[in-house]
């Protein structure tokens, strides 16, 4: 139901005028179909945009998710790691903008069979790639920046503006964490099977560090796996908020998709994780998030013992307890609505 209700609402430009480190790039931004990935996948981006996907205003809860799709810094998986992210987190109350940020050139129009080629030669990947990299960061963080700056425009938070990035995007997500300051640091981050640059291996966490949410899997193709153990790792050890999710199966790039796995669910314990921080409750919200948990815990247990309602009133009728002799008593029977009556005017019931 969220897929066919929530659209992207609104395209915003990072950047106005040239783009600071990019200036001469006069490529156009490109968008195909991959057969080997059986995606869509967009490319050649030269002009960083965030896309919104906002909730309705009665169900938004404040909190902002900036959502950076992967695609080895050539193209981005923008379906399963970034649209369908998006949908999710507006369903749940929250909003979110995906991150189209800089790319190297492709120079065909199949850049993921060309991406694929340059991965099997090696070096010329990595040298694109270490070019590349520090763009993209920036754009993360210029989108963290944006939104704070801007959080009234879009009903949100500004104390509550995080950052989920996949793969490539989990670079970004953790150079935006390694390199946040005031307004670009991100308030939370969950970077999912990222690849950890030797540089961002051996920084230092941040004192001010985010709570973070690592998800991957062991069998992953790359062998991404490790820079995810030690990522929890570092946190763990500076004892800064951190959860980790390692599936068995799941390979690289699962994202979204459905594989009929335990790793299809990941994105029901990153709903977890948020609504454990407090991020899925109302601004204003009374209740913690324990008794939000605790809540629920009830309700599926009575779901599970008493699917059918037939003890609601249990406790009303143990109350009221057998006619006495001579008494004449009058049922009142009616439906959900007629249920709350007693609230509104219980000198009726008398």
């Amino acid at each position: 139901l969220w897929v066919s209700l929530t659209q992207a609402q609104k395209v915003i430009p990072l950047y106005s005028g040239k783009v600071p480190g990019s200036e001469n790039w006069d490529w156009q931004e490109a968008e195909v179909y991959s057969d080997i990935w059986q995606t869509q996948v967009v490319y050649n981006v030269s002009t960083p945009t965030l896309t919104a996907y906002l909730p309705a205003p009665r169900n938004a809860n404040g909190t902002a998710v900036v959502v950076a799709p992967g695609g080895a810094f050539h193209v981005l998986s923008i379906n399963s790691e970034g649209i369908d992210v998006a949908k999710w987190l507006a369903s749940k109350g929250v909003a979110a903008f995906v991150l189209k940020y800089r790319l190297v050139k492709s120079e065909t129009t199949d850049p993921v069979k060309e991406v694929s080629t340059k991965m099997a030669q090696g070096e010329k990947f990595h040298e694109d790639n270490a070019r590349l990299i520090p763009l993209a960061i920036a754009d993360g963080l210029e989108a963290i920046e944006h939104l704070r700056k801007h959080a009234k425009e879009y009903n949100i938070n500004p104390r509550r503006i995080g950052i989920i990035g996949f793969s490539a995007g989990g670079t970004v997500t953790s150079g935006v964490v390694f390199n946040g300051r005031d307004d670009s640091r991100p308030d939370f981050a969950a970077p999912i099977y990222a690849y950890m640059p030797s540089s961002m291996r051996e920084a230092k966490v941040p004192e001010n560090a985010p709570p973070l949410f690592v998800a991957a899997a062991t069998d992953d193709q790359l062998g991404l796996a490790p820079h995810s153990v030690a990522l929890y790792n570092k946190w763990l050890e500076a004892k800064q908020p951190a959860e980790l999710h390692l599936y068995t199966k799941g390979g690289h790039g699962f994202g979204m998709r459905t594989q009929n796995l335990p790793s299809d669910t990941w994105i029901d314990r990153f709903g977890d994780w948020l609504e454990a921080q407090g991020l899925l409750l109302p601004q204003n919200a009374t209740v913690t998030p324990q008794q939000v948990m605790e809540r629920r815990k009830e309700a599926a247990e009575k779901f599970r013992n008493d699917w059918a309602n037939l003890e609601r009133y249990r406790e009303e009728n143990k109350q009221v307890g057998p006619p006495r002799a001579g008494e004449n008593r009058v049922v009142f029977m009616g439906n959900s609505i007629t249920a709350g009556w007693i609230n509104m005017h219980p000198e009726f019931f008398a």
